[in-house]
């Protein structure tokens, strides 16, 4: 298409809210009146759908579970008054806690005021709350916020060096839903563990944010934790930034999330609408579809041309790539199903893969974000009426039209800053996309089995090591590899044992190995107490 052309197509496809100052721009992805035609049932089926989730029809079979994180910043849509109340009741709970924190009226046992925040979860109890910090906290914050969001000893041990003397005033939270999650129930570990070295009362530190009747809330319970906030079953992880998973760490640094509330609620109100080009969810979704041909055949690149918005692609792996993807649809039939998330900002990745984009391989379609505001402060001219914003809004706009003239897909999403409000409304509007485009393609977007298998996979490897250490405290002379499967009764699992003792003689964990540890049939094991 010619210049002209593509002005026009941007004007009819444009969408633009005037009261979150929002755009977004999907004339640049390759779809025509047929597809729109076509998809016109499939829409008209995603916005009953949505309606029937909202009034809390069972989302998620497997636990027999509502989906309810659109309840969160409009309790009034909650389908029973006590949802409702239990809504309004929790938050003011947070923002209660909150105060007292800041205040100091809950304050450490040594007295003072607490400095710092070291939340301990994984997942989506780690991914919102990280991208939101990155993105609203203040430079100079209440308390300043740490994330331990793996098992990693090595990664465990640097944050907690980098929080250094002020153990004393850091708050711990810690976030699971069942209160079992391994990752966080290590962390836990590892983390009360440092308190009681330095003689400080872990209880009185902590908070807990758990299910009802979880094991971490019997825990904080019998503890006396400071406080205990509510993870509901009714709200995924991967869409529980706006619960208390992510709004006390929010308030506590300082971050308005009232207004992040609202701007999710403003854009929950326009991606309800029950017409495609008025819904901004609905557009992105079919702009998705478009792309990867209803088949995911396409990976989703985000760029946003912000620094505050660098985690943003890595809330949005969980958000997208947990939702949608998926072996069976909604039939039984083998679909699998699914949209590759990856990203990081402009211009940085226009000095690391855009050459591969415009030249290389045609297997995705690209997200800008663009952000109109540069500064809070005065402008700075880098060159006579030219300024660095300049620049990086030309950078943007060039990789767009370089990318578009070899026929490669992209949406641009435009912003007027980067605030509590707007992302409050990003959150609301992906959250709803992913939804509209489940039901496009007749996936369940509310339950992960793949998650759980690979759960159980691994709970699987720690039982084989409980058995292969068992067996060799039982042996007197070192064994092969084979000998040692055959003793702890998993002969068809030898290449995992290897494995194992390879990873605890790396730790001067009893295991002795003898022979070259490179060729496993040379190796003889044996156990040291």
């Amino acid at each position: 298409m010619d210049n002209l052309t593509l002005w026009q197509r941007y004007q009819d496809w444009l969408y633009y809210n005037e009261d979150l100052e929002f755009y977004l721009d999907i004339s640049r992805i390759s779809f025509d009146d047929a597809l729109v035609k076509e998809l016109e049932p499939k829409f008209t089926k995603a916005f009953k759908d949505i309606e029937a989730l909202e009034g809390g029809a069972i989302a998620n079979p497997d636990e027999n579970r509502m989906v309810g994180h659109y309840w969160l910043r409009d309790p009034d849509l909650a389908p029973t008054p006590e949802l409702r109340q239990d809504i309004v009741d929790t938050n003011n709970s947070v923002i209660d806690f909150q105060q007292k924190i800041h205040s100091g009226k809950i304050h450490p046992p040594s007295g003072g005021k607490f400095t710092d925040i070291l939340s301990v979860g994984i997942g989506g109890s780690a991914l919102g709350p990280q991208f939101v910090a990155q993105a609203l906290a203040p430079n100079d914050p209440p308390l300043k916020i740490h994330f331990i969001d793996n098992t990693d000893p090595e990664g465990i041990d640097k944050v907690l060096a980098q929080i250094g003397d002020r153990l004393e005033t850091t708050l711990v939270s810690v976030i699971s839903k069942s209160g079992g999650t391994p990752e966080t129930r290590n962390g836990m570990i590892e983390v009360k563990k440092v308190y009681e070295n330095n003689n400080l009362d872990f209880a009185a530190h902590a908070f807990a944010i758990t299910g009802k009747s979880s094991k971490l809330e019997a825990i904080a319970e019998r503890e006396g934790w400071l406080a205990i906030f509510p993870m509901r079953d009714w709200v995924g992880g991967r869409t529980s930034e706006l619960s208390p998973v992510g709004l006390v760490a929010a308030a506590l640094q300082g971050i308005d999330i009232q207004a992040m509330l609202q701007g999710a609620k403003m854009m929950d109100a326009l991606t309800r609408k029950h017409s495609l080009r008025d819904n901004p969810a609905a557009l992105l979704a079919m702009a998705w579809y478009a792309a990867g041909h209803g088949r995911g055949e396409k990976d989703m690149v985000l760029l946003p041309y912000k620094d505050s918005l660098l985690l943003f692609s890595r809330y949005l792996q969980q958000l997208i790539m947990e939702s949608l993807g998926k072996e069976k649809d909604l039939d039984g039939n083998v679909v699998n199903q699914g949209i590759a998330v990856y990203g990081n900002k402009g211009s940085t990745d226009q000095h690391a893969y855009v050459q591969q984009l415009r030249e290389g391989v045609n297997n995705f379609f690209l997200t800008f974000i663009e952000v109109l505001e540069d500064r809070t402060r005065d402008f700075v001219e880098i060159e006579p009426g030219i300024t660095s914003g300049d620049y990086l809004k030309g950078f943007l706009l060039g990789t767009r039209t370089a990318l578009n003239d070899k026929q490669r897909d992209s949406i641009t999403i435009t912003i007027p800053k980067v605030n509590e409000q707007i992302v409050g409304a990003l959150i609301a509007l992906y959250e709803r996309a992913v939804s509209i485009y489940a039901s496009l393609v007749n996936i369940n977007a509310y339950h992960q089995p793949g998650v759980e298998a690979g759960k159980k996979a691994a709970a699987s490897v720690l039982n084989l090591q409980k058995q292969v250490v068992e067996a060799l405290k039982q042996t007197s002379s070192p064994l092969s590899l084979e000998e040692l499967a055959d003793k702890a009764q998993v002969r068809e699992e030898v290449e995992t044992v290897y494995k194992i003792v390879r990873h605890l003689n790396a730790n001067k964990r009893g295991v002795i190995i003898q022979g070259d540890i490179g060729k496993p049939d040379t190796m003889k094991i044996s156990w040291q107490s």
